[in-house]
């Protein structure tokens, strides 16, 4: 077998130019197409990574969002439960009040009227007996009756200060002698001369009748006056019966 050493040689040129060829025709731009590939897909998955970041972040803050939004709905409504229970509260406890108050002006009402109706039924029966009293005692003998009372205007003047019976003797324009029927000129005389010696003085004694006495006899003055009287008894009465009951 013989070696042709040039055809080897003429070869490993062509070899040689091929591989030249082949590196700046062919491998240099794929190459580069590659590496630019490269380039390309690892830009991609940095911008794909930062909007898997961007997104991750997005839905942290929309969970977080959602989360807040949550504790504020539920912290609103406990809030409003809180308030209508107060309110609740609130009306019941002014409805209570109100009710309390209607009840206790009703009581008062009640009890004030159940008072009046009290005393108008104790008035009445005061009148009544006051009445009664006054028809039993005009049928008594009227001297009888007319002489007791004259001893207890007497006993009535004797009671008086020495000072305020000379007051009574020095009114000016005399004394009224009041009583319930016109009296004689006999009566009139023992009645002034009683009168007198109670007073210790001789004032005027105007004589002047009242049928509402009933029975007895006052002195009168512009500023004065002596109850002795069954109308002023029976006054006194009724007045305690009012007054007890």
């Amino acid at each position: 077998m013989t070696i042709d050493f040039w055809t080897l040689g003429l070869q490993a040129i062509n070899v040689g130019v091929l591989i030249w060829l082949l590196s700046r025709v062919f491998w240099t731009p794929i190459a580069a197409a590659i590496a630019a590939r490269q380039t390309a897909t690892q830009t991609a998955l940095d911008n794909a990574a930062d909007v898997q970041a961007k997104a991750d972040a997005a839905l942290a803050d929309v969970t977080q969002a959602r989360a807040g939004i949550a504790a504020e709905r539920t912290a609103a409504l406990a809030e409003a439960a809180r308030e209508a229970e107060a309110q609740s509260k609130q009306a019941a406890a002014a409805a209570q009040t109100q009710a309390d108050t209607l009840l206790a002006a009703a009581t008062a009402t009640a009890k004030a009227k159940a008072e009046a109706d009290r005393a108008a039924a104790n008035a009445a029966s005061a009148t009544l007996a006051v009445a009664m009293a006054r028809k039993l005692l005009a049928g008594l003998d009227t001297q009888v009756v007319q002489a007791a009372f004259l001893d207890r205007l007497v006993a009535g003047i004797a009671e008086m200060t020495p000072s305020d019976r000379a007051a009574l003797v020095a009114t000016p324009g005399g004394i009224d002698l009041v009583s319930p029927d016109a009296l004689d000129a006999t009566a009139q005389a023992k009645v002034t001369a009683t009168v007198h010696k109670a007073l210790g003085g001789t004032p005027d004694l105007h004589f002047v009748t009242d049928p509402a006495l009933i029975a007895g006899g006052e002195l009168r003055t512009a500023h004065f006056t002596l109850h002795n009287s069954w109308r002023a008894d029976l006054d006194d009465i009724a007045g305690a019966l009012t007054d007890a009951a």
